[in-house]
């Protein structure tokens, strides 16, 4: 065989070795930098503080991931109404959803004990709106509280990423003053989830009310009373035709999620997983900061006159208490996991 013959042939396989790793290297960078349009809708409408407040969760994640994680925000019912955001999910319609655990507690019974067990995230021993809700989140990532949580989800091919606040929930606002539990006593009230066992303990009338219609509920007289968290008065105006606030027997903060769907999740690398982690944390302390400044502006429409603020008598807190803490014991008899989740509050919570 000539030179020029091996020299032609050497020199092939070296432009053909080139090419191979010119290849290579440009997959690589092109799976490294491949963007993912993600949608995630929330249960709740425009003008709610957590929906509204999402914008940091998609900000962040598109930062953390360097422009891979592209997530458009939905409120309800842009792309399916709220009741059907679960399922949804699910079936990869949208891929990612933001609510809270009453609105699935039917098929995920654990989801009633993680959304607002009446009483459970009342910090007492706290002072600050800050501090209340740390305690909350130390809580969920460090007594195995959140790993039940996903262990549960698991079950429906969700990924729970993440908890936010909605700060004090149930917020009532009334159409009428009351301050005893005579005075709820047969009142109308719109609610969710447990919490419509836990008014009716003390006499009122649940009744699910869609939010998108609730205040016209209000106004005409359909419901005396409605639930919500502060965007009820900050975002969705209902003290106009429901000016009396309610207390007495909120948590200090009650919190929500937000669930991937499972197959989305898998497909994301380790790094784009991560990214997504450090999103939804940043998401919770804008919710913190978001719903703390929030009941900041309720408490100058106290001051203004357009809000009224009235504690409940202690003996209807007492009752309201009792009720409660039997509702714990009802809950616990749901299923296994909401057994132990219940025997990790009462712990925390110091009560037997």
């Amino acid at each position: 065989m000539s030179k020029m013959i091996r020299s032609k042939r050497v020199l092939g396989l070296f432009v053909f070795s080139l090419l191979f790793l010119s290849a290579v290297f440009i997959s690589q960078v092109s799976a490294e930098k491949k963007v993912y349009k993600l949608k995630i809708q929330s249960a709740f409408p425009r003008g709610d503080l957590s929906m509204e407040t999402l914008k940091v969760f998609a900000d962040s994640a598109e930062k953390y991931s360097n422009g891979q994680l592209n997530i458009k925000i939905f409120a309800e019912p842009e792309i399916m109404p709220g009741d059907q955001l679960f399922g949804g999910t699910q079936l990869g319609v949208v891929d990612m959803l933001h609510s809270m655990g009453g609105m699935s507690g039917g098929i995920v019974p654990i989801g009633y004990v993680e959304f607002n067990l009446p009483l459970a995230f009342r910090i007492d021993e706290k002072d600050t709106f800050e501090e209340k809700a740390q305690a909350v989140r130390d809580f969920y990532l460090n007594n195995g509280f959140m790993d039940l949580l996903r262990k549960e989800y698991a079950k429906h091919d969700l990924y729970l990423l993440d908890i936010h606040t909605y700060g004090p929930v149930p917020f009532v606002l009334s159409t009428k003053p009351v301050a005893s539990c005579a005075d709820l006593k047969g009142m109308r009230i719109k609610a969710e989830g447990g919490n419509l066992a836990f008014h009716g303990a003390v006499g009122m009338q649940g009744t699910a009310v869609s939010p998108t219609e609730t205040y016209m509920s209000l106004k005409l007289g359909t419901i005396d009373a409605a639930e919500w968290d502060v965007s009820a008065v900050t975002g969705l105006k209902w003290h106009e035709v429901a000016p009396y606030w309610i207390r007495g027997m909120e948590c200090d903060h009650t919190t929500g999620h937000i669930l991937v769907n499972m197959k989305k999740w898998d497909a994301l690398s380790d790094d784009l997983k991560a990214a997504l982690h450090k999103a939804a944390e940043d998401y919770w302390y804008a919710t913190v900061t978001a719903y703390e400044n929030e009941i900041e502006v309720v408490k100058g429409l106290v001051k203004q006159g357009k809000v009224t603020e009235i504690m409940l008598d202690e003996a209807c807190r007492e009752q309201y208490r009792k009720a409660a803490y039997e509702m714990w014991d009802e809950m616990a008899k749901q299923d296994d996991a909401s057994a132990q989740a219940i025997k990790m509050i009462k712990s925390w919570r110091g009560i037997k």
